[in-house]
Order: C-alpha cells, then sequence, then structure tokens
C-alpha cells in the first residue's frame, strides 16, 4: 500500500461566522457541537413520547388526573435519588454515565412501544414505566447538565447552557407536532417507536467526542484550581447550597414554579379536551406555541453578556407569573393560545437564568451534587404537583387550574424578593428620568 493511500485524512476545521460566533461561542466548540445535535435529536423524541403518553392515558382513562399521577410517576424518583445521582455524577465520568443513560431510556420507549402495538398496553404498565424512566432520568439530568461544565468552560459557559436549553425548547416545539400527527394517523405506538430511535443520536455523538477536559477541583480554603478530593457525601451538596445565597434561593423558586410548569402539559391536555374540543392535534399546537415562546426565549437568554444577579432571576421570576396570569384570564381560545408564546418565552428565561446562576456560583468539585439538588427541587416539586394539578383541572376546571399556577408562585416570589430586600437593606423609591426627544431644524445644505 502507497504512503499515499495510508496517510490520515484531515477534515477542516468549522469556521463559524463573525457574528454568529459572537452570539453563540460555545458553538466553537466541536464537543459542545456534537453534545448540543445528539440532545436536539433525543429532546425531539422525548417531547413525542411526553405528547403520546399523556393522550394515551387521557384516551383510556378519560381523567385528568391519571395523566398527573403518571408525571408524578416520572418524576418521583429525582426527589429519593436526585442528590445521589449527582454524586455519581461528580465520581463517575460522565460521558460513560450519560452512554448508559441514553441506552437504558431508549430501551424504555421500545418497550412502550411494543405494548403499546401489539394492544395489550394497560395504564399500569405506563405508570410502571414511567417510573423507570425518572429513575434513569435521576441519574441523566444532574449529568447531562454538569458535563457541559466540562465540555465548556470559562466565559462561555452561561452562552452554553442557554443553547442547551434552546434545543430542549426546539424538540418542545417540533416534538408535540410530530407527536400529533404521528398519533392522529398511525397511533401512539409509533411515536414510543420513534421515541426510541432518537437516542441513537446522543449515543453517537458522545462516542465521537474527543479530548474532553479532565475535571478540575476547586479549593475553597485557598480560591485556587487544584487537586482536591472530592467529598464523598451527597449531602455535600445540600450543605453548600443551604450557605449559598445565589444558590439557594434560585432553587427556591424554581421549585415553587416547577410544582406547577412542569405539569402545563397536563394543564393544556385539560384545555384541549374540554375547554376548546380539539383533540390530540389541538393538543399538539398548544404544547408548540409554548415551545415556540421557548426557543425564543432561549436565543434571547443566550446573547446575554452581562452578568447574572439573583435581581435578574427575580424579574424573570415575576414575567413568568405575570404570563400564566394573563394566559389564564384569556376569554377566547386564539388569544389563549397566542399568550401561551409568551408562557413559554418567560418560563424559558427564568428557567435558564436559575440554572445558570447555580452551576456558576457553585465550585466544580461539588456542581454534580449541587446540580442534583437543583433538579431534585424542581422535578421533584413537579412530581408533587402533577397530581394537584391534574385534580384541580378535573375539579374546577383547567382555567382554574392555570390560574392557580401563576397566583402560588407569584407569592412565593414576593417572600423571597422581599427577604433579599432585607437582607441588603434596599427598598422601592421613585426617581426622575429625562428624555431626549428629537425636535425639527433646518440646516444648511452640505
Amino acid at each position: 500500500m502507497s504512503s499515499a493511500a495510508s496517510a490520515p485524512v484531515h477534515f477542516p476545521k468549522l469556521t463559524l461566522p463573525q457574528g454568529f460566533s459572537r452570539t453563540f461561542p460555545s458553538l466553537e466548540n466541536r464537543n459542545f457541537r456534537l453534545l448540543l445535535s445528539g440532545l436536539l435529536v433525543s429532546g425531539t423524541g422525548g417531547w413525542i413520547q411526553r405528547i403520546a403518553q399523556d393522550w394515551l392515558v387521557l384516551t383510556i382513562t378519560d381523567s385528568p388526573t391519571a395523566v398527573g399521577i403518571v408525571t408524578a410517576f416520572q418524576f418521583a424518583p429525582t426527589i429519593l435519588l436526585g442528590l445521589h445521582g449527582g454524586l455519581l455524577a461528580d465520581r463517575l465520568p460522565k460521558r460513560t454515565l450519560l452512554l448508559a443513560t441514553q441506552v437504558s431510556m431508549s430501551l424504555t420507549a421500545a418497550v412502550l412501544a411494543v405494548l403499546t402495538l401489539t394492544g395489550v398496553v394497560q395504564v399500569w404498565h405506563v405508570f410502571a414505566l414511567a417510573f423507570v424512566l425518572g429513575v434513569i432520568a435521576a441519574v441523566d439530568n444532574p449529568t447531562r447538565q454538569s458535563f457541559v461544565s466540562e465540555v465548556v468552560q470559562g466565559p462561555q459557559l452561561p452562552n452554553a447552557i442557554s443553547l442547551v436549553s434552546c434545543t430542549f425548547q426546539i424538540g418542545a416545539m417540533t416534538g408535540p407536532v410530530i407527536g400529533g400527527v404521528l398519533m392522529s394517523t398511525l397511533g401512539a405506538g409509533y411515536a414510543f417507536a420513534v421515541n426510541a430511535l432518537t437516542f441513537v443520536a446522543p449515543v453517537v455523538a458522545l462516542s465521537l467526542m474527543r479530548g474532553t477536559p479532565a475535571r478540575r477541583s476547586f479549593s475553597p480554603a485557598t480560591n485556587t484550581d487544584g487537586p482536591v478530593a472530592p467529598a464523598p457525601q451527597a449531602r455535600a451538596g445540600l450543605t453548600y447550597a443551604l450557605q449559598t445565597s445565589t444558590v439557594l434561593w434560585p432553587i427556591v423558586m424554581a421549585g415553587a414554579f416547577g410544582f406547577f410548569t412542569i405539569s402545563l402539559p397536563v394543564t393544556l391536555a385539560a384545555f384541549a379536551k374540554n375547554e376548546f374540543h380539539t383533540g390530540a392535534s389541538g393538543l399538539g399546537l398548544l404544547n408548540a406555541m409554548v415551545a415556540l415562546g421557548a426557543m425564543g426565549g432561549a436565543l434571547t437568554t443566550a446573547r446575554r453578556q452581562r452578568p447574572l444577579r439573583l435581581r435578574t432571576v427575580g424579574y424573570a421570576a415575576w414575567a413568568l407569573a405575570c404570563a400564566m396570569l394573563l394566559a389564564a384570564a384569556a376569554p377566547q381560545q386564539l388569544l389563549f393560545t397566542l399568550l401561551l408564546v409568551l408562557v413559554g418565552a418567560a418560563n424559558l428565561g427564568f428557567l435558564t437564568k436559575a440554572q445558570s446562576l447555580v452551576q456558576l456560583a457553585t465550585v466544580p468539585h461539588l456542581r454534580g451534587r449541587v446540580v442534583g439538588l437543583y433538579m431534585l427541587v424542581f422535578i421533584g416539586s413537579g412530581a408533587v404537583g402533577g397530581p394537584v394539578v391534574g385534580w384541580m383541572a378535573e375539579t374546577y376546571g383547567a382555567r382554574v387550574a392555570l390560574l392557580v399556577s401563576g397566583v402560588v408562585p407569584a407569592l412565593v416570589t414576593i417572600i423571597v424578593c422581599r427577604h433579599l430586600a432585607h437582607l441588603g437593606s434596599l427598598r422601592v423609591s421613585l426617581s426622575t428620568i429625562s428624555v431626549r426627544l428629537p425636535r425639527v431644524s433646518v440646516t444648511p445644505r452640505g
């Protein structure tokens, strides 16, 4: 064989346009591009399954409460295992863990697809498989979120976190539409099968990654990077969060909103079935409108250059609460559907800011556990809130459920912001501003 034939092949380096790279600097990282592309495909599949799963249970039982119970089964394991999942993320290679979780989630979706396509599926099957998926997600979520900080480091990290949220929302926008089409034409079983196939993308992407930087631990005592052994206890993340205000209060607000917003598809399913009578395709449209707004919110957040502060998260929480209250008060279907875009944008803006601040404020050797705590509070509150929101939608109507979903988090935000203002000796005051307006004048030519 000639030397020319055996010479290695070098592929040209991808160069992003200058304006694009300034807006999304994290995309210059090859490993991050691979991770992002895999998450985009699997995230779309996850939303296909979520919509198909909710509609399948609603069709079988005719009960929004049962749909909320599915949500509880899927997210309850995070309450029990969230901190331990974060500990695994800190102690084991994250890329290997992610490969294992992606394959496991694919097998779970495949089992549900077989049960549905063969016509033997029952509600308890969906409950059981949702619980299995929740156990896997309790490890996958903190591992995936903290893995981003290993692939992308330094000032590009907030941009990377925003883009991960953006891909999730792109999937949330396209997934419900695809899921609605699949359910209305082929059935829910094919939607589950498509989701099982989408996990091939992240497995391939993770396998192609090369040169992921080794983890570096942070020494709180010396305030420098160094070879500090990570604390072995899962509760170390809880202790750190309780002692760090920039971690604690975003987690508290995320838990308040997670109780209701994670179950938003449950409320929207009740709107589609009982309020608007639009069926599965109408449910897909409502979820797609939320995702459309969320994608816009993610792109806006990704362009942010100023550092995050607690007050920034507080403002974003207020925007989300107001958006949900406006949607609940919308008298017509068209206006309600349009306001869901605002809900999606505000929801994504708040969650991205809260999660970004938590990750950036956490020392690296505890990041997996702190992210696990964040996911425990956020998803765990959603697991508890799922049946509650479903019961409210079934008993008092979807509109009342959405109204409460805005009022309660707004009250929590008031309490948190008032507490922070008291700690900082701040008060609300009025100040005057001057506005300079242009006026018409005549000037010589040239």
